[in-house]
């Protein structure tokens, strides 16, 4: 009566099998690492051979050293070998493999080989950091502005319309200035078809006739949608130079970044490279020094001019129409000009901006083009004894050079002090522009003890709820509640295989899901216990009792797992971040609890009283 057939039993033991494999790698912890990748290119074994040795010269002991997923991988014992390796590797290897601190898996290798990988931690429990990043969308629509301006100023010149003036003002509108109403009524005409985006209107401003245009409600929409779209696409970027293993970078309300960085030990640099506003402006040089020198004394600057400053502050003229922009760039690199032997950066076009700077530069061979370097920087100030934000845009005039040659979708650029500046304008290029500045709002960082302390404390949490409810079995329904501490184990073990094998991010929501999980499937081993001793009240014989609470629970169980599921994927489906991952944890851990609770039980209580034909007594 009470008895599985053989392949039920055979099923059990398989499952029982792979979870125990499954979560043993989570048992052997991690290694402190190196990750060195090849840019544009497979990693090949000669480059971490290279590596290795370089080390080896420099008396730092290696653990281990392989490829891994189309990556270098080196792990030391000790942090402190890990951090004195960086600058030897990257010094050995050289600009075009990046480097990033990490910590990679100490499990066997023929575990990692069958595919058996520890779980990946979160934040607040590996230890990591964790930025709020806002975004300037004053900013970001001002920029969107002066790229159309440009576009407004060809316009109007392919249309043979005479214009002033053109220029964002306010920063939130275009303001178009014509020497007649005529010309502004034309210029209206030509133009309105060509900007959907944009709600044009006219005015007279101190007798002159004026043409503005501003976002229409819907553009101005679009346009920040966009900024924010494109800032995670280029932090994105970034982070995957930084190396850093399953970053949580997504959106926050309209305008806010969240990023996460776990298990990154290199704070600084991270906090550098991810707020970093960097971009390129490339433009022709408008007049000669001395006219340079006369604008900023007289402060009277051509109308299709702009006023910059070298960086020992010198004077320089550009046009005020932009050849390329940072955001046409592909790939970046740093290295040396061959003829001076100073740092330079060498750049790649994509298609459209090798087709403007080769257009460009072929018919101004012998004039000068002037590279912008443009940042936006933060300065928090003390005012009144209150913090205050004082937001600054530097532009500087990195290089001015005559151009030789037509330039296409390869060129160098010169005039950094340093490599160091060298490489981490090459990186910022080969991430992307932001579209729109950003500041940190708020940083946060945990170290690897407090992460440490946040899993000792979930660990300890789950074994004092296993505890607890293990005891309260045994008293309550003895043999019974064996089988019910015996399912508990089997449910958490079959929850961490699920993670691992998924490579999910187990965070201390997640802990608290797991221990969610244990008063959960306990309860369905409560409904079958409490079932089965009614039916003995009501005069059944021990096996026929059995066999009625087993089947008239089921439906109870089922019901109220089935809601608790469907609660766990509304805060899947609508939550982020930490309610996400405790969302994964409770459906896996209600999935095991079916199996555990109706299954592995009844296997259990099968081999206990199953074989015995007389049984007059069940310990329940």
């Amino acid at each position: 009566m009470n008895r599985y057939p053989w392949w039920k039993n055979l099923l059990i033991i398989l499952v029982l099998l792979l979870g125990i494999f499954f979560a043993l790698p989570n048992i052997y912890g991690e290694n402190p690492a190196l990750q060195i990748s090849k840019r544009n290119a497979v990693m090949d074994q000669a480059a971490v051979d290279k590596a290795v040795a370089a080390l080896k010269a420099a008396n730092i002991p290696v653990k281990s050293a392989r490829l891994e997923d189309k990556d270098g991988l080196i792990q030391f014992t000790s942090t402190d070998a890990q951090l004195k390796a960086v600058n030897v590797v990257r010094e050995a290897l050289g600009e075009n493999y990046p480097v990033a601190l990490n910590l990679a898996p100490a499990a066997p290798r023929w575990m990692q080989n069958l595919g058996a990988k520890p779980m990946y931690l979160g934040l607040d429990l590996r230890g990591g950091v964790h930025f709020l990043m806002q975004i300037d969308m004053q900013a970001a629509i001002k920029t969107a502005l002066e790229r159309r301006v440009d576009g407004m100023r060809g316009d109007l010149r392919q249309a043979n319309i005479r214009y002033v003036a053109a220029d964002v003002e306010n920063g939130d509108e275009i303001a178009l200035r014509f020497p007649d109403a005529a010309a502004r009524d034309a210029a209206l005409k030509s133009m309105a078809g060509n900007y959907p985006e944009l709600k044009f209107s006219t005015d007279e401003r101190n007798g002159q006739p004026f043409l503005t245009a501003k976002f229409t409600d819907v553009g101005a929409t679009a346009e920040r949608k966009a900024a924010v779209d494109q800032n995670i696409t280029t932090l994105r970027n970034r982070v995957n130079e930084l190396g850093v293993a399953e970053p949580l970078i997504q959106q926050q309300g309209d305008d806010r970044i969240v990023v996460e960085l776990p298990g990154i030990q290199d704070t600084v640099r991270a906090k550098e490279i991810i707020g970093a506003t960097a971009t390129l402006e490339f433009r022709l040089v408008s007049g000669t020094p001395t006219d340079w020198v006369d604008a900023e004394q007289s402060g009277r600057v051509p109308p299709d001019a702009r006023l910059y400053h070298e960086k020992d502050g010198r004077p320089v003229l550009l046009k005020r129409q932009v050849i390329v922009t940072g955001d046409r760039i592909t790939g970046a690199s740093s290295g040396f000009d061959q003829r001076s032997g100073s740092p330079a950066v060498f750049v790649n076009l994509d298609g459209q901006g090798a087709r403007r700077m080769a257009d460009i530069t072929g018919q101004n061979i012998g004039k000068q083009m002037g590279v912008v370097f443009i940042e936006h920087r933060t300065e928090t100030k003390i005012v009144d004894g209150k913090p205050v934000k004082d937001k600054k845009v530097i532009q500087q005039v990195i290089n001015v050079a005559t151009i030789q040659d037509q330039l296409a979708n390869r060129f160098q650029i010169t005039g950094l002090d340093s490599p160091e500046e060298a490489r981490d304008l090459a990186l910022l290029l080969r991430a992307g522009a932001l579209r729109a500045p950003m500041d940190i709002v708020e940083e946060r960082t945990v170290g690897p003890s407090l992460g440490a302390q946040n899993i000792q404390s979930g660990v300890n949490a789950s074994i004092l709820g296993f505890a607890l409810v293990a005891v309260f079995m045994l008293i309550y329904y003895r043999v019974f509640g064996v089988t019910a501490i015996v399912a508990l184990g089997v449910n958490l073990i079959l929850i961490v295989a699920v993670l691992s094998m998924l490579q999910a991010t187990l965070t201390l929501p997640g802990i608290a899901g797991m221990v969610l999980t244990l008063g959960i499937a306990v309860d369905a081993n409560v409904l079958i216990n409490e079932r089965i001793r009614e039916e003995l009240r009501n005069g059944l014989t021990p096996h026929a009792a059995i066999k009625a609470g087993y089947e008239r629970a089921f439906a109870t169980i089922i019901d109220s797992h089935v809601t608790t599921l469907l609660a766990a994927i509304v805060l899947f489906a609508l939550g982020a971040g930490a309610v996400k991952g405790f969302a994964v944890t409770l459906t896996i851990g209600i999935l095991a609890s079916l199996f555990t609770a109706i299954m592995v039980t009844r296997a259990l209580v099968n081999l206990i009283y199953g074989r015995r034909v007389r049984l007059n007594k069940i310990s329940i």
